[in-house]
């Protein structure tokens, strides 16, 4: 809020410094309180699951919290936004306490969560912004019905927040693809002109993100655990919104939804209608291209990230209106 009585040379600095407080915050947090954070229990169906027992998890409970402590004293916190870090946090809170529990909370509870804070999100950008939403190729605008649109909303959210998190499972993979993801966004923004006063909190996010990720390298101290990895899911999909271009999820986050979402759509259609599809192909993808493909932790973070910074590249390039 404070940013609000300052010029434009000053607002720049404190810009500067906002990013430099959630980065540095978060690196000095998670540096001196990792150990008190819950240990991981290894995952039993993952390829290499065993490597991360012990370690500790749910490191999205301090980068998440920090985020909204800078967004709050460095970007522009207004209702629309302040109702935004209340759903981050309510995102990363079901994902920390499931970190914290000895035994899982389950994919229904889990899913009947995220669906709940889906339709506050959906609620909520359709009351602050509307449903038009642009083409981002032609500069077309469509007028959905806000119904129509509430629902796709809804969609997407869910759908952002499982995918994200399905993702979350090779060191330094989520962290960086959501990076990329968010900073893609951003650059949006910044070409077309869409929630300028949005765009700086996503930069802040980014921030907190890699000030874990300084931990999560190969090979890992820390993981960010579903704490971490539901709420990012959940900021990229408002940040999108937020753009006024919706349909651009599928190539900022196409790495991350091909990632995550395969496995989603591959469980839902043999529990659901009992089809059987990709059944020579691991889920998550990510454990496939090690486990059948022999890639390192490293190559398979570095090769992702490599394929959505070309589709990125290009999005931006191409969003002119």
């Amino acid at each position: 809020m404070i940013n609000n009585f300052l010029n434009v040379s000053d607002y720049a600095i404190l810009g500067f410094v906002g990013v430099a407080f959630a980065y540095l915050l978060t690196s000095f947090l998670l540096a001196v309180g990792m150990n008190k954070l819950p240990r991981d229990h290894g995952r039993e169906f993952a390829h290499d699951g065993g490597l991360s027992a012990g370690k500790p998890r749910g490191a999205g409970f301090v980068f998440i919290l920090v985020f909204v402590l800078a967004a709050l004293v460095f970007g522009n916190a207004d209702r629309e936004m302040i109702i935004y870090l209340i759903l981050t946090v309510s995102a990363m809170m079901t994902g920390y306490l499931d970190d914290c529990s000895k035994v899982s909370w389950g994919e229904l509870r889990k899913g009947l969560l995220d669906l709940l804070i889906a339709i506050m999100t959906a609620i909520t950008v359709v009351n602050f912004n509307g449903s038009d939403v642009t083409i981002a190729l032609t500069g077309q605008v469509i007028e959905f019905p806000p119904v129509v649109y509430g629902v796709l909303a809804v969609i997407l959210v869910w759908g952002s927040i499982n995918v994200t998190n399905c993702a979350d499972g090779v060191d330094g993979l989520s962290g960086t693809l959501t990076s990329i993801t968010l900073f893609t966004i951003y650059m949006i923004m910044n070409r077309t002109g869409a929630a300028p006063q949005f765009s700086y909190t996503i930069l802040l996010f980014i921030a907190c993100i890699l000030g874990y990720l300084w931990f999560n390298a190969t090979p890992s101290r820390l993981l960010m655990g579903d704490a971490g990895s539901r709420a990012m899911g959940l900021f990229i999909a408002v940040s999108i919104m937020k753009t006024g271009r919706p349909f651009l999820y599928f190539l900022v986050a196409f790495v991350l939804m091909v990632d995550g979402g395969i496995g989603l759509v591959k469980v839902s259609l043999l529990r659901f209608l009992k089809i059987k599809i990709l059944t020579k192909t691991r889920t998550p993808l990510h454990d496939h291209v090690r486990k059948n493909m022999g890639w390192s932790n490293a190559q398979t973070v570095f090769k992702f990230a490599i394929i959505q910074i070309m589709i990125s590249v290009a999005v931006v390039w191409l969003t002119v209106f």
